[in-house]
């Protein structure tokens, strides 16, 4: 038996201490150091039969390496696949991280039992009947999915060993623990061991692990900063609980494009893939209201069509308020400031509110255009034609800015039945023809004289 000591461990960043100390060093945070009991004795936690495993690994010139492109696993959902960047890369470890009750395991279940490939989702957290009776709702037959029900590391290998799965998926990695760590699961030092261990396993038999994290209060994944450094991807899986839609965005990835976004709709028969997002983050009314402009913004390669609604009132207490929902209160306010100072529109003692409908956040300075059309339609409290779009960035001269990829943001707009976009008239826009009206507008007055006269 090696020697068994402790060592104390920040638990809000994963820093080591020989002792306890009030405030870590790294993070600044107090009273975040605990002690953990740590074994220090050779790891067994994987290992591989085949032979070939056991040699030392030889470096090879650049040159000699296969560059090979890498087939990747296709998911069975495309607003998964996109986010990855074309499917899973065989020896990848992704980490899927979101508030609780969001539709992590839900997510991860039905794509389980989806796969056409064998798949063992291993839970530490339900039951083999309780994940049975949550996947009779998504699916009644699924061939190739295994459940199974451990948290320590040792026996989940043995399984694995046995069953011989393409595809791992583990629900949570904060459940899990391993004999060659003596502190409790969820813990720091368990939290890099597991990790470690399922890194070793998915690199060198080339099986994809896919990861469920806990985050904190402050919306970060539980455990040590190093965690999200380790795996290859990381996936954040948000949404209001009081709404159905959520949002899968990829933080890092080291296959693919980190600006990729999927969309799902939460449903009782599981998640349900929105293919048309723009429908859905378009509000449908009868009759026109002040307040309301659509932009054209991009997510990644996709493009999206945004509701954005403002209300401009007199401001009854002395200070005017100026709050937002998905949008930076930061960037409004210089907005307000370009509108007062250059357009000359009074705004200094109203209160503003901005909303973007759908429950998402946008930060692509295209979308500006819209806010300011959105606000001078309040302020005036006169409609702005609902067959209108905007796509252009405000400067602080009060100029209209080109934005990026325009053609993708008019074809967006033809195809979902728009009259007419407002773009930069400096903007490069293709001569070819097209179904909508191309309005090319230099400064805010500009704007404000084609909306409203």
């Amino acid at each position: 038996m090696a020697k068994i000591k402790t060592s104390f461990f920040c638990q809000n960043c994963g820093t080591q201490y020989p002792k306890w100390q009030g405030q870590c060093n790294a993070c600044r945070e107090w009273n975040t150091i605990v002690e953990e009991v740590v074994q220090k004795e050779e790891k067994q936690a994987w290992r591989p039969s085949a032979p070939e495993h056991k040699r030392a690994a030889r470096p090879l010139r650049i040159n000699e390496i296969d560059s090979a492109a890498e087939v990747r696993m296709d998911t069975t959902d495309s607003e998964l696949n996109r986010v990855l960047g074309g499917g899973l890369v065989p020896g990848s470890l992704t980490l899927l991280g979101g508030e609780p009750g969001i539709g992590k395991s839900t997510l991860l279940l039905q794509i389980s039992l989806k796969l056409p490939y064998r798949t063992l989702y291993v839970s530490g957290e339900e039951s083999q009947k309780q994940i049975k009776m949550r996947g009779e709702r998504i699916i009644e037959n699924a061939e190739n999915c295994y459940i199974l029900t451990e948290t320590k590391t040792q026996n989940i290998f043995k399984q694995i060993e046995a069953i011989g799965p393409e595809v791992v998926i583990i629900d949570s990695i904060q459940t899990l623990h391993s004999d060659y760590i003596e502190s409790s699961a969820g813990s720091i030092s368990q939290i890099r061991e597991t990790t470690a261990e399922l890194i070793k396993f998915a690199k060198e038999t080339n099986v994809p692990v896919i990861l469920i994290g806990h985050i904190t209060k402050d919306g970060s994944i539980a455990g040590p900063k190093i965690l999200e450094h380790m795996v290859d991807t990381v996936l954040q899986f948000e949404g209001d609980r009081n709404h159905v839609y959520r949002i899968l965005r990829s933080l890092k990835n080291r296959f693919g494009s980190t600006a990729e976004l999927g969309i799902y709709e939460m449903q009782g028969s599981g998640l349900r893939e929105v293919a048309n997002p723009s429908e859905i983050l378009i509000s449908h009314k009868e009759e026109e209201l002040s307040g309301t402009a659509i932009a054209t913004t991009l997510e990644g390669m996709r493009p999206l069509l945004v509701e954005i609604q403002a209300l401009v009132s007199t401001a009854v207490y002395g200070t005017p308020q100026r709050s937002t929902t998905g949008y930076n209160a930061k960037r409004l306010n210089m907005i307000l400031a370009v509108l007062e100072k250059r357009a000359g529109f009074r705004l200094g003692a109203k209160d503003v509110f901005l909303n973007i409908t759908g429950g998402i956040n946008v930060d692509d300075p295209a979308i500006d255009l819209a806010v300011v059309a959105a606000i001078l339609s309040s302020n005036e409290d006169i409609p702005v034609n609902k067959d209108f779009c905007f796509a252009g960035e405000i400067g602080l001269s009060g100029e209209i800015r080109p934005v990026n990829r325009v053609e993708q943001r008019i074809l967006e707009a033809e195809k979902l039945g728009f009259s007419a976009i407002f773009v930069s008239k400096y903007n490069k826009i293709p001569l070819r023809k097209t179904g909508i009206e191309v309005k090319l507008v230099a400064k805010i007055e500009d704007v404000a004289a084609h909306l409203f006269g």
